[in-house]
């Protein structure tokens, strides 16, 4: 039996190492993270090569044997963008239809990037960027940043004229309904974001 060379004993072995992060991030693997754990990026080229990865942005790849994920994936490639508006409602099950290849996102007024053309963009200032902001699992279990329920709410009145109309009503209705509402905080986001009557009057007339 052939022995095994220490160039090709390394590169088996950091080639494991990736598989187990692939395995923890539920399929998916970075070049950022390689760096953390001090691992060369060619090795994800040689993992390409081998049909082991299939590169699905810039810096990125998931398990050949798994089916992409793009909400996680823009979410990765895009780490200072936050899922918001409608598209954060249908993570939260409050969206009357699921988004299609262009998403709600929110940003700082004071970012931009050439590859946010293609979306939805809502930009706001530093105070109410983080305001609401949690996680959410994507319909293929991953999780990405999105705000929460009443921030949500809050959003699609405050930018009712740039959305479909019928779509807001829907998820206020919708949201009136839930138990785990929470009216106080509505009001509370509400409140710091300058739109509180806005809000109240809007919701109240959905409210029974």
């Amino acid at each position: 039996m052939e022995r095994m060379t220490i160039k090709a004993f390394k590169e088996e072995s950091n080639i494991e190492i990736i598989e187990s992060i692939m395995k923890m991030n539920n399929g998916y693997v970075t070049s950022k993270e390689l760096d953390n754990y001090g691992i060369h990026r060619m090795y994800l080229n040689t993992m390409w090569k081998k049909g082991i990865v299939e590169k699905v942005a810039n810096g990125i790849y998931i398990d050949s044997n798994k089916i992409e994920d793009s909400y996680y994936v823009f979410s990765l490639s895009m780490p200072n963008t936050i899922f918001s508006h409608m598209t954060a409602l249908y993570f939260h099950g409050l969206s009357i239809k699921a988004p299609d290849d262009k998403y709600d996102i929110t940003v700082r007024k004071t970012y931009n990037s050439k590859h946010l053309k293609n979306h939805e963009v809502f930009y706001v200032s530093d105070d109410i960027y983080e305001l609401g902001l949690t996680e959410a699992e994507t319909p293929m279990g991953n999780k990405v940043r999105v705000y929460d329920i009443e921030r949500c709410i809050c959003d699609i009145i405050r930018s009712k004229n740039r959305m479909d109309l019928e779509h807001v009503k829907y998820s206020i209705r919708e949201y009136i309904k839930r138990k785990d509402k929470d009216l106080i905080k509505l009001s509370k986001y509400a409140d710091k974001m300058g739109i509180k009557k806005e809000v109240m009057d809007f919701v109240e007339v959905f409210y029974e």
